[in-house]
């Protein structure tokens, strides 16, 4: 835990044997020369709603909301939507082992999602596809099947402790 320092140092220092970090947040602070490598969501599913950013505000304040409504990106929030669905579906929280990402491919919204047990020995898999207006309805359905498929059992199993 820390910020980039922090981890990075520790890294160093010989605490860990490796660090996974986002890229993003390395350029943006000069470290661009330590990323070793990408990892690419076809190797590893990231955190639902990874690299999107959000804006909250006051849905009543017609003068911000006129302001922040040219960065709202349509095809970003479809694919988050999707995500979010998932996890909401399956009660998902930062500590539990759920990854999602969404993706629009020719107008096809394309979603993929993961259950798996902590220490890696079970992993559940799943694929949605539809449209981006389904979103919520993709999300959804393939939690219900990640459920089907034994998730709640995993998720059950990590809740009670």
């Amino acid at each position: 835990r820390g910020n980039v320092n922090t981890r990075l140092r520790k890294l160093d220092e010989g605490e860990y044997n490796a660090i996974i970090l986002a890229s993003a947040g390395l350029k943006r602070l000069g470290f661009e020369p330590r990323i070793t490598a990408f990892i690419a969501p076809e190797q590893s599913l990231p955190a639902i709603g990874q690299g999107a950013i959000g804006i909250e505000c006051r849905s009543d304040d017609a003068q911000v909301n006129a302001l922040i409504a040219p960065l709202h990106h349509v095809d970003t929030a479809a694919c988050v939507h999707a995500e979010r669905a998932m996890n909401n579906r399956l009660m998902g929280g930062c500590q539990v082992p759920i990854a999602g990402y969404a993706m629009l491919e020719a107008g096809n919204l394309w979603l993929r999602g993961l259950v798996g047990e902590i220490d890696g020995s079970r992993i559940l898999r799943g694929e949605a596809e539809g449209t981006p207006d389904e979103a919520e309805s993709l999300g959804v359905g393939l939690a219900e099947r990640l459920l089907e498929w034994g998730a709640d059992e995993i998720l059950s199993t990590l809740y009670a402790d």
